[in-house]
């Protein structure tokens, strides 16, 4: 059996961002690395966005940036703009051929499909496949989105619209996302906030179906590509091991009220990479408590009132964009938060808060 210095459980996103870090930063020359993944082929099955507010590793890999957002309720659209931190969308399968084109070139690092075919003993282990604790009242955002291409020009790509609320809620959270990458295509997404125990709400494809035509008035389209998902709005379940670092999701690198990870992961493989020569003796990496606790409370609220989550939102939007952008990408100051709090119906929150 193989030995190796470190194991990285998972080629996916976490996975391969801290493997791309060690090896820019010559951290693999004498030392080996394995990654374990079942996949015996990297495609495109993931789209990654966020709010640029820190540098990253793939700038190359931005399918699009844009610098103006929308945001629709029943009752208004608001127009904002994001020229300090423009949202930018990652293709995964750009980010996959240039993370395995780099890796390939260096011969200590190996794939394996099963953690089996290595020695774990005496390695360090980064883990990211998380193991979530099987609870009914959890709550996720699970979502479909579709790549439409029209024949005619029709979007207007200097615009993405974040969050589209005018729409069917069924008693839960519900919202469309519109990303255009051109005056042609563009990326629609059905998108839910519930505990993902009612069937009936996963019915993503008459939901695009009737988006795209009813709200955007689009009857000739092709759908050029597919992608379906889950994230767990609720922290994995602890691994007591010293041997193991857990990474990703599985690291708690989800912002649990909104979702966004890839930042996050990005940050942590920066840490990582800066204190692998002492890795055994350093804290965790984590979300700021600051987050963790108001993000405890935002979810409360959405679990007891999803009735009232339309309004909240439509409150959150009221504050200067670049204070809500900090938040929502953990970089706020205590004017942002205060801002936002403020904006926030006061019996609500204090009863969750209680």
């Amino acid at each position: 059996m193989k030995e190796f210095d470190y194991i990285i459980i998972g080629g996916g996103c976490a996975g391969l961002s801290l493997a791309y870090e060690l090896e820019i930063f010559d951290k693999l020359k004498t030392k080996k690395l394995a990654i374990i993944e079942p996949r015996t082929k990297y495609q495109r099955d993931k789209t990654w966005s966020f709010w640029k507010v820190i540098p990253h590793n793939f700038e190359d890999c931005v399918k699009k940036n844009w610098k103006n957002f929308s945001l629709n309720f029943p009752s208004e659209v608001k127009h904002l703009k994001c020229e300090s931190y423009p949202y930018q969308t990652i293709d995964s399968n750009l980010f996959y051929k240039k993370v395995l084109n780099k890796l390939v070139l260096n011969k200590n690092i190996k794939f394996f499909n099963n953690i089996n075919d290595v020695e774990k003993k005496d390695a360090v282990i980064f883990n990211s496949v998380a193991s979530l604790p099987d609870h009914k009242d959890n709550i996720w955002q699970h979502f479909q989105g579709i790549e439409i291409e029209t024949p005619k020009n029709y979007f207007d790509d200097k615009i993405f619209n974040l969050m589209d609320f005018d729409c069917d809620q069924r008693k839960d959270v519900h919202f469309f996302y519109t990303l255009p990458f051109s005056s042609k295509t563009a990326l629609i997404e059905t998108t839910w906030l519930s505990r993902m125990n009612d069937d009936s709400l996963k019915d993503y494809d008459n939901q695009l179906k009737n988006y795209i035509k009813d709200k955007l008035k689009i009857e000739d389209y092709k759908i050029n590509y597919n992608e379906v998902g889950a994230i767990p709005l609720f922290y994995p379940n602890k691994q007591k091991n010293s041997n193991v670092i857990n990474i990703g999701t599985a690291g708690g690198m989800t912002r649990l009220s909104t979702g966004y990870t890839f930042l996050n992961i990005q940050e942590q493989s920066k840490y990582l990479r800066q204190n692998l020569e002492n890795i055994k003796g350093i804290d965790n990496f984590e979300m700021n408590k600051k987050y963790q606790f108001l993000d405890k409370i935002f979810l409360k609220v959405l679990k007891n009132n999803p009735e009232k989550m339309v309004n909240i939102f439509q409150k959150m939007f009221e504050v200067n964009e670049t204070s809500i952008i900090k938040f929502l990408s953990n970089k706020s100051d205590f004017k942002d938060d205060l801002s936002i709090i403020l904006k926030m119906p006061k019996w609500t929150f204090i009863k969750a808060l209680m």
